[in-house]
């Protein structure tokens, strides 16, 4: 029977192939190479024959059947391959991926490979009474990594992608050896194939025209020389390929082309290398220890970047001169096959000039392409956090936004009643985002003394302090509280001396580096401070509003802490840190409690609140609460070189102490005239938005920061920066007059927070 001819698209160019041609035996048919050159070994161990297949680059087409209706093209000659950005045909949905299915499945024993060594350990678990799954290529298994555990990761072949992962006991490698690959001037010609490919080859009725059998140990070099020209083959031109082989003795033998065959191989243990585990081991072949071939005197040694023999000596020559700085100084084996085809010669290349054996470097999972979408198969990652309350959000309606790495709900539908509710009656906010920790031992003291601008010694314990928190150039970096526990015992707490014993919090920007800040300058000062970060462990809802205190008193806090206080008792049942302060310009209450009893808390508070009228607050009306009362983000109003001083708040910082983080910066820029100023500023009619240029005189001095339309103050209010002197008092923007105006311009005294 004649087989059935089908075509596949190769470099936009129609191939024809026949069941059970691999794409990579397709090409080489139709006369092109599935590069621009380098031998081949059809076997999965070089990079010679990886394109981009159906959008996947650097997919090995060797190992890829050919189907019709494939989309194939080669890797630019120089260079990778382009990296896709397309956005998806809607920019507000998430491109369609295709979804991966994943198998999880035990095994006693896996074992890789299925060869006589592969079977022969397959049964011997089997007769020892052991489960035993044997994943092989020919049965469609493509294992890609082995990890700690151990695990084995394997991408199955069929009609829809799935993934395999398999734990087990034990993990036997019985992958074979690899033939070696020619390093010799001319190695990256087409035209040149191990024994094993060209057997391959010829089973799938390729002519591969006249051909020269050569023993690696013999070949000195192949000619160069161009087999076509752009008349007969349209993509010849820029391919060179084999037109003789010249043998040590001289003689050279014409030919199509170059057969290279060796009794030395190399073993495939590529998987063996990438974890360090008495449970995975090799047999066979894999474990064996061959010879090392012929130090390379001149070609490519690594085809996958491009390394030759010449690169090797001039990274020996600069002094690197261990395996595995040679091979970062030089990129050999970082490659898709990772020193499937150089390794043998790299570890030549180092035995020869240093005189001691050169052991294989570390391999890294994966050892095939992997998408995206497999790699991450049934694992769903959200870079933004969410916190305990976030169902509850959703229940009540609440549109989600993404700020300061967290999901937070941006309002409830309504963010004037969110408004209204906090400045006339009670309201609830989801401040679990905040960093939160504690800071114990004999040295906290003087570690805050240090850390912070301000003093700390003199807070009082159940007092809490305002502090903001600086980098070595004196630049704003964050900011929060300092609290001050208690001299007495609290429940589920660590057991010490209340009075060195304190509760800090940072916003929930800075709450990702804190802990790392924090215990980076403790180390450098070697004090001796114990520091628990509780920020994910820990909710924190805002209770807020002129009704805040009736609603707490109605869930069992009788006499709730003063302004800046705290003290620790249970709401509703939940034992709660409660801090008493206000970001919002009213009453505030900060609960902090155990994260898992957020959703309890949260709906105890509302069920109490029902008839007060209360109702959930989100980022959209606090911050234009904040904002009346002049409160800054950071991040958000300051900028990277921001000081204190730009933000006038010198009362933060107390420069009589000894030394604090910053302290040399500021003392040193304290003289010198400051051309940066964050100010207030008001306007008639809508609120610019933010970012909007501040114009002085035809020139833009500054941006807007924040803005806000007040209902309760009846115009806009702003926080605006002016990088020039004098300051101005009025300022344009969006083409009306702004007026500087004094902050806070809501509740100037602070007696509603204080109420």
């Amino acid at each position: 029977m004649v087989p059935i001819s089908m075509r596949f698209a190769y470099d936009d160019q129609l191939i024809d192939f026949v069941a059970g041609d691999s794409v990579a035996v397709a090409v080489i048919r139709a006369g092109w190479h599935p590069q621009y050159g380098g031998a081949l070994c059809l076997a999965g161990d070089c990079g010679n024959c990886v394109a981009d297949v159906g959008g996947v680059p650097f997919t090995r087409t060797c190992l890829t059947a050919a189907k019709p209706g494939l989309h194939v093209r080669r890797h630019p000659v120089v260079g990778g391959p382009p990296l896709r950005l397309d956005a998806p045909p809607n920019p507000v949905a998430s491109p369609a991926h295709t979804t991966v299915n994943v198998r999880r499945e035990h095994a006693d024993v896996v074992v890789i490979g299925g060869g006589a060594s592969g079977m022969a350990a397959a049964d011997a678990a089997r007769a020892a009474g052991r489960t035993a799954t044997v994943l092989d290529s020919a049965s469609g298994h493509d294992v890609v990594g082995v990890y700690p555990g151990p695990q084995v990761i394997v991408r199955i072949d069929g009609p829809t992608p799935s993934m395999l992962h398999l734990h087990a006991d034990e993990v036997v490698i019985a992958t074979g050896a690899a033939e070696l690959l020619p390093v010799c001037p001319g190695n990256m010609l087409a035209g040149i194939v191990t024994a094993g490919g060209a057997e391959q080859l010829r089973e799938h009725g390729v002519d591969l025209g006249v051909t020269v059998t050569v023993d690696l140990d013999e070949l000195a070099g192949f000619e160069t020389g161009a087999g076509h020209d752009d008349h007969t083959a349209p993509l010849a031109a820029i391919t060179q390929w084999v037109t003789g082989v010249r043998f040590t003795d001289g003689r050279i033998e014409r030919c199509t082309t170059a057969i290279v065959t060796s009794s030395t191989r190399a073993p495939r243990d590529l998987l063996a290398r990438m974890v360090s585990d008495p449970a995975v081991h090799a047999v066979g072949s894999a474990a064996g220890a061959f010879e090392l071939p012929a130090c390379p005197t001149s070609g490519t040694v690594c085809p996958c970047s491009k390394v030759s023999v010449d690169d090797l000596q001039t990274v020996w020559d600069k002094g690197f001169t261990h395996l595995e700085l040679i091979k970062r100084a030089s990129l050999c084996g970082t490659g898709t096959c990772q020193g499937g085809a150089c390794m043998p010669h790299l570890r030549a290349f180092v035995a020869h000039h240093s005189g001691t054996p050169a052991a294989p470097f570390t391999g890294r999972p994966a050892s095939r392409q992997l998408t995206i979408a497999e790699a991450a198969a049934d694992v769903h990652l959200d870079a933004f956090r969410r916190t305990a309350l976030h169902d509850e959000h959703l229940a009540l309606g609440a549109r989600m936004d993404r700020f300061g790495g967290w999901w937070r709900p941006w309002n409830y539908g309504d963010h004037r009643r969110e408004y209204w509710a906090v400045r006339e009656g009670v309201s609830l906010g989801d401040v679990s985002t905040l960093g939160k920790m504690i800071i114990t031992g004999p040295d906290a003291v003087e570690a805050l003394e240090r850390l912070y601008p301000t003093t700390i010694a003199d807070i009082r314990p159940g007092r809490s302090r305002y502090v903001l928190l600086l980098n070595e150039r004196g630049h704003l970096i964050d900011d929060g509280m300092v609290c001050r526990e208690p001299d007495r015992e609290h429940a589920g707490e660590p057991d010490g001396d209340g009075a060195d014993r304190f509760v800090l919090t940072f916003t929930s920007g800075g709450a990702s580096f804190a802990e790392a800040w924090v215990r980076d300058w403790v180390e450098t000062w070697g004090l001796d401070v114990r520091i628990m970060d509780r920020t994910i462990s820990h909710g924190a809802i805002n209770v807020t509003g002129p009704l805040a205190e009736e609603l707490l008193q109605r869930v069992g806090l009788a006499e709730p802490p003063k302004f800046l206080q705290h003290r620790h008792t249970d709401v509703a049942g939940v034992p709660c840190h409660v801090m008493r302060l206000s970001f919002t310009g009213e009453a505030s209450w900060e609960l902090h409690h155990p994260v898992h009893q957020s959703v309890e808390l949260w709906r105890e508070l509302m069920h109490a609140g029902r008839d007060l009228g209360i109702a959930p607050h989100g980022l959209q009306a606090l911050f234009g609460l904040r904002l009346e009362k002049g409160h800054v983000i950071v991040g958000m109003d300051t900028e990277l070189d921001t000081t204190p001083r730009r933000l006038d708040m010198d009362w933060a910082v107390k420069m009589d102490k000894p030394d604090f983080v910053g302290r040399t910066s500021l003392q040193r820029t304290e003289a010198l005239a400051d051309n940066r100023r964050l100010f207030g500023l008001t306007m008639d009619g809508p609120a610019p938005v933010e970012g909007a240029p501040i114009w002085v005189n035809g020139t833009i001095v500054g941006h807007v920061a924040s803005s806000f339309d007040s209902p309760l103050l009846g115009h806009a209010v702003m926080l605006g920066w002016q990088k020039h002197t004098p300051w101005a008092d009025a300022v344009t923007i969006d083409g009306r007059t702004a007026h500087v105006t004094p902050i806070p311009f809501y509740d100037p005294r602070g007696a509603r927070a204080r109420a």
